[in-house]
């Protein structure tokens, strides 16, 4: 759940994501209002949502609407599975612009496989640099102890 609410490292997993920005925390410190720059090809806009945060899910809903998003919800649940961590999202999008049920379905798949793709190698890529600081700390005391 650390990597989905570090919503400042976004734009650097979430390719269409060009700024993400906690404009408001809940009692519980998490983000609870994030504003959204958005570039995604025919759609570009930026939105505000709404967080309602638990221990291993969170669920989002549009709070302030941009000029092509007219409705977004969604929502992240992580539990552990046999073959590791199991990550479930869904996401439900609405447009101002005209769009076949085709075409919205189309871009909806693309935007949830970018997501758990981006999700998935920035939890790898955070995993690799901290087994990599662990294996330079251990080689720093062997060196230390001689």
């Amino acid at each position: 759940m650390a990597v989905i609410a570090d919503f400042a490292a976004y734009p650097q997993w979430a390719t269409a994501v060009r700024s993400a920005e906690v404009a408001e925390r809940g009692a519980d410190g998490r983000p609870s209002l994030v504003r959204f720059s958005l570039d995604a090809g025919m759609i570009k806009d930026s939105y505000g949502l709404s967080y309602e945060w638990e221990d291993s899910a969170v669920r989002w809903d549009l709070a302030e609407a941009g000029s092509v998003i007219s409705a977004m919800t969604g929502g992240y649940s992580v539990a552990e599975g046999s073959r590791g961590t199991e990550v479930t999202y869904d996401l439900s999008v609405d447009l101002r612009v005209p769009m076949l049920g085709m075409l919205k379905r189309k871009a909806e798949k693309v935007i949830i496989d970018t997501a758990l793709k981006g999700l998935k190698a920035r939890v790898e890529g955070l995993r690799a640099q901290a087994a990599a600081g662990s294996t330079q700390r251990d080689e720093d005391r062997e060196e230390g102890a001689t």
